[in-house]
């Protein structure tokens, strides 16, 4: 995948983003079927926190923006990160010269800090 390019949504096939898009979203999602007790074992990513980094974190890099203009907005500043069950799954963001923007997430799902 190092030369696909992904997330592009041309205008004809969503009439909503004709025009621009206010928003972008990345996300995960576990599901546990059992409605009572612990916390689903089902890990998200590579099973490890962002913050164990490269080589055992998942992670997203290359991340870009491109505005009207067609000219890609190098660093991105208001991005809002969020996850539900940090002390089962996380994610961090950052930027830098060879990776541009990028994510790191995942997690174990349970855990001690997680039951």
């Amino acid at each position: 995948m190092d030369s696909q390019l992904i997330g592009y949504w041309p205008s004809a096939l969503i009439r909503e983003l004709a025009d621009h898009a206010t928003m972008i979203q990345f996300g995960g999602e576990v599901f546990d079927s059992q409605a009572s007790g612990g916390h689903t074992s089902t890990q998200m990513g590579s099973g490890h926190f962002p913050g164990e980094g490269f080589g055992k974190a998942s992670f997203i890099k290359n991340i870009e923006l491109v505005d009207g203009e067609n000219t890609s907005i190098p660093e991105l500043s208001d991005i809002i990160l969020g996850a539900e069950k940090p002390n089962c799954y996380d994610v961090t963001s950052g930027y830098n010269g060879i990776w541009d923007n990028y994510i790191f997430f995942g997690g174990p799902g349970n855990n001690p800090q997680c039951p």
